[in-house]
C-alpha cells in the first residue's frame, strides 16, 4: 500500500494534491482527491464511456456524506464553494488515507468509532463501487450520503438553471434519467433507505481549472439521498451503475475487483524472473497498467483493444498506444493484449499511415502524425521477438510492405523518402506531425518541418525490423539491409560537430535546426541505431548534461532563448512551454537505456528511475504523470497518470535487469 496519516490528509494543499484514479477497462473512471474535494471538471466517481473507450460522461460527481454517532453529526465530505469558502471540511476527520493496488481507502476517525470507506469499479462495465464499513464503534452508526449527479461530456462544465431531471424509486434506490434518450443512471444500495432530492448544488469551485486559465465553477444536481444505521463491521455499498442490472452485492464485487488486479500481478511474476526482486513501486506500477489498456470494438472485430495516452483528459492515440505497448503488455506478461492491439490498429491503416488521434465524439480518425507508424514497427518488433509468433508477423507484413513504398513515395503532409540521402522528411506549414505536437492559435510551436532525428532513427530501425521479418518469413532481407544502409550513411548527416551531438532537423526550412532537445536520444535507445557507438556515448553525454532532471528529460535545453523552465498559466502560455523546456517522464526511461548501451553498468542506468518511486506518493498516487517544470523542483503538471510514462519505466526497469 501507498498511504498517509493525518500529516497529509489533515493539510487541504497537500492532500488535494494527491489524487486517486481507478478505471473500468473500457475507458471510464472514478478519480478524486485524498481530501474528497472536487478540483478538476474531470473529477467523479462514475465518468462512464458510453461508446467505449470514448464517449465518457460525468454521471456522479461525489458523494457527501455525514455520519452520526454517539449524539455527534459529523461530515466526511469535503467541498469547495465559488467565493472562496470551504465547507464542510470533512478531511479533518481523514485519519489514514491509502491506495491498496487500484482501490482509495480513506479510514475517518469520529470519537472512537472508526469507518473506512474504499471506492473500485467493476472489471468491463460502467459501474461504480462505494463501500462503508464500520471497523470499530461501540455502538451504530449512522450514514446519510447526498449523491450529487450531472450529465455531461467529461470535457464540458454545468450550469443547472431550469434542468429538470426524472428521478423515480426502483428497487434498491432510485433511478436517473437526465433528459429525454439520455442513459439511464441507477443510484443503487444493498441496505437502507432511499429518497428523492432534486436540489441543485451551485458554484463548486475547481482550482485547477483555474490554474489553468479555464472556468472554474460548475453545478451539481443532490438527486438521492440514502440512509442507514449499520452496526460494527457492517458495511454499505453503493452502486452507481449505466448497466441494466448491475450486481448489488459489495463483498463479491469486491473480490471480482480483487481477483482481477491478482490475475494482472500473477501474469507479470510469471513472465519477469525479476519480479522476485523488484522493489513496490515497481509492483505498483504493474497494478496500475490495465487502466491505460480499453477495449476498442470495430465492425469486424469486437474484442479490439487500444491504449488511453492518459487521464484525465486523453483519448486513444496511434503514437502513445505503440510506445506504450511494449511496457503495458510484454513486460507484464499480457501478449495477448499486445496482438489484439496490433491487429486493432492494423485495421485503421490508410495511405501507409497510422491514425493520431481518435476524436472523443466519435469522428473519422485523424492522421497528422509522421511517428506513430514507425512506432508501430517497434512494437511489432518488439512482440515478435518476445512470442516468435509467426502467424501474426505473416498476416502484419503485407501491411507493413505498403507502409513503406507510401512512406518512399510519399504520403500524407509531405511525408516522403528524400531520394538523395535516404532520409525522411515530413511537414507542411500550420501542421505538427511529430511528438512535440503543440500549438498556439495557429502557430504550431516546434513545427520541426524537415528531417527530424527520431523519425529518421526510427525510419531506420523500421527498415531493420523488416530484414529480420523477412528472413524469419523466408524471404529475402537483402534488399531491406540495402535501403538501412544508405539510411545509415545519410544519417551521419544528422551529426553536429560543435556541439558533439545531433541535430535537431535538418533541410528545415531555415536550415539545419542545432536546439538541443532529447529527441536525439532515441537514436541511442532503440533496438538498431544507426550511430557509431562514440557518437552514441556524446549523444548520452549532452543529454545527461542539458536535459536530464529527477523525472524526465527538458524537452529544450535550459540555455536556449526559447527555454520556458514552468509550465503554468492559461492554455496559450502552457502550450507554448509544454515543449520549450518542460520536462517529460517518458523519455526518462529511453535514456536509462541509452546511458546503458554507451557506459555498460546496469546498475548506474538502473538508478536514473529511482526518483519516481517517490513520484509515486504525489500528484497521481500509485502512477506516473506526464510532465513536470523544468526548473526545480521539478513540479508534476498535465496528467496525472501517463501511459507512456509508466510503460517505459515498467519496460526499461526489466530490460535492464535482463541485461
Amino acid at each position: 500500500m501507498i498511504g498517509w496519516g493525518r500529516e497529509i490528509s489533515g493539510d487541504l494543499p497537500a492532500a488535494e494534491r494527491r489524487e486517486w484514479l481507478c478505471a473500468n477497462g473500457i475507458g471510464g473512471y472514478a478519480s478524486g482527491t485524498i481530501a474528497g474535494s472536487l478540483t478538476r471538471r474531470y473529477h467523479g466517481l462514475l465518468v462512464a464511456a458510453l461508446d467505449p473507450p470514448l464517449g465518457r460522461t460525468l454521471l456522479v460527481a461525489k458523494a457527501d456524506e455525514i455520519v452520526t454517532y454517539d449524539g455527534r453529526a459529523l461530515p466526511l465530505a469535503t467541498n469547495r464553494w465559488a467565493g472562496g469558502a470551504i465547507e464542510p471540511r470533512g478531511h479533518a476527520a481523514i485519519e489514514r488515507f491509502a491506495l491498496n493496488g487500484t482501490t482509495p481507502m480513506g479510514t475517518y476517525a469520529v470519537a472512537d468509532a472508526l469507518i473506512e470507506k474504499r471506492v473500485w469499479m467493476e472489471p468491463g462495465a460502467n459501474t461504480t463501487y462505494v463501500r462503508y464499513q464500520v471497523l470499530r464503534a461501540r455502538g451504530p452508526v449512522g450514514l446519510q450520503l447526498g449523491l450529487l449527479v450531472n450529465y455531461r461530456d467529461y470535457h464540458a462544465m454545468t450550469r443547472g438553471d431550469g434542468w429538470c431531471m426524472d428521478i423515480a424509486a426502483v428497487r434498491h434506490g432510485l433511478r436517473v434519467i437526465a433528459y429525454g434518450g439520455a442513459r439511464p443512471l441507477l443510484l443503487l444500495a444493498d441496505r437502507g433507505d432511499a429518497r428523492i432530492a432534486h436540489t441543485w448544488y451551485r458554484g463548486f469551485d475547481l482550482p485547477r481549472e483555474r490554474e489553468r486559465g479555464l472556468d472554474a465553477a460548475e453545478d451539481h444536481l443532490h438527486a438521492a439521498t440514502f440512509q442507514a444505521s449499520l452496526e460494527p463491521g457492517q458495511t454499505l455499498t453503493l452502486v452507481l451503475s449505466t448497466e441494466p442490472t448491475p450486481s448489488l452485492g459489495g463483498e463479491r464485487a469486491w473480490g471480482r475487483r480483487a481477483r482481477h488486479d491478482a490475475e494482472i500481478h500473477a501474469a507479470w511474476r510469471r513472465a519477469q524472473p525479476a519480479a522476485e526482486r523488484a522493489p513496490a513501486w515497481i509492483g505498483q506500477l504493474v497494478r496500475n497498467v490495465d487502466q491505460f489498456v480499453p477495449r476498442r470494438p470495430v465492425a469486424d472485430d469486437p474484442d479490439g483493444m487500444t491504449v488511453i495516452a492518459g487521464y484525465h483528459w486523453f483519448g486513444d492515440w496511434g503514437r502513445h498506444t505503440m510506445i506504450a505497448l511494449p511496457g503495458l503488455a510484454l513486460t507484464t506478461g499480457r501478449p495477448d493484449v499486445a496482438r489484439r492491439i496490433l491487429t486493432t490498429f492494423a485495421r485503421f491503416v490508410d495511405r501507409g499511415m497510422l491514425p493520431n488521434h481518435f476524436p472523443d465524439a466519435g469522428e473519422a480518425p485523424e492522421y497528422n502524425t509522421v511517428d506513430a507508424t514507425l512506432w508501430y514497427f517497434e512494437a511489432i518488433r518488439a512482440y515478435h521477438a518476445a512470442t516468435r509468433d509467426d502467424a501474426l508477423l505473416k498476416e502484419l507484413y503485407p501491411v507493413l510492405e505498403e507502409i513503406v513504398r507510401l512512406h518512399r513515395a510519399g504520403t500524407r503532409y509531405s511525408i516522403e523518402e528524400d531520394a538523395g540521402d535516404g532520409l525522411l522528411a515530413s511537414g507542411e506549414p500550420g501542421v505538427q506531425l511529430t511528438w512535440m505536437d503543440a500549438r498556439v492559435g495557429d502557430r504550431v510551436v516546434t513545427p520541426r518541418t524537415g528531417k527530424a532525428v527520431e523519425i529518421n532513427a526510427l525510419w531506420y530501425n523500421a527498415l531493420r525490423a523488416m530484414a529480420g521479418f523477412a528472413e524469419r518469413l523466408r524471404g529475402s532481407a537483402a534488399p531491406w539491409d540495402a535501403l538501412a544502409e544508405r539510411v545509415k550513411s545519410g544519417f551521419a548527416r544528422f551529426w553536429n560537430d560543435d556541439l558533439d551531438c545531433c541535430y535537431d532537423v535538418l533541410d528545415a526550412p531555415g536550415g539545419h535546426d542545432a536546439a538541443l532537445r532529447p529527441n536525439q536520444i532515441f537514436a541511442v535507445s532503440l533496438f538498431e541505431s544507426p550511430l557509431a557507438p562514440e557518437r552514441q556515448k556524446s549523444v548520452v553525454d549532452a543529454c545527461a548534461r542539458h536535459l536530464l532532471t529527477s523525472f524526465g528529460l527538458r524537452s529544450l535545453a535550459p540555455g536556449d532563448p526559447d527555454y520556458r523552465g514552468h509550465y503554468r498559466g492559461d492554455q496559450r502560455a502552457r502550450d507554448g512551454a509544454y515543449h520549450q523546456g518542460t520536462v517529460w517522464a517518458w523519455l526518462l526511461g529511453p535514456f536509462a537505456l541509452a546511458h546503458f548501451k554507451a557506459y555498460g553498468d546496469a546498475s548506474t542506468a538502473l538508478s536514473f528511475l529511482a526518483p519516481l518511486a517517490d513520484h509515486l506518493g504525489d500528484f497521481g498516487i500509485g502512477s506516473i504523470g506526464e510532465i513536470f517544470d523544468g526548473d526545480p523542483p521539478f513540479t508534476p503538471h498535465g496528467c496525472i497518470a501517463q501511459a507512456w510514462s509508466v510503460a517505459e519505466t515498467l519496460r526499461v526497469w526489466h530490460e535492464l535487469h535482463r541485461r
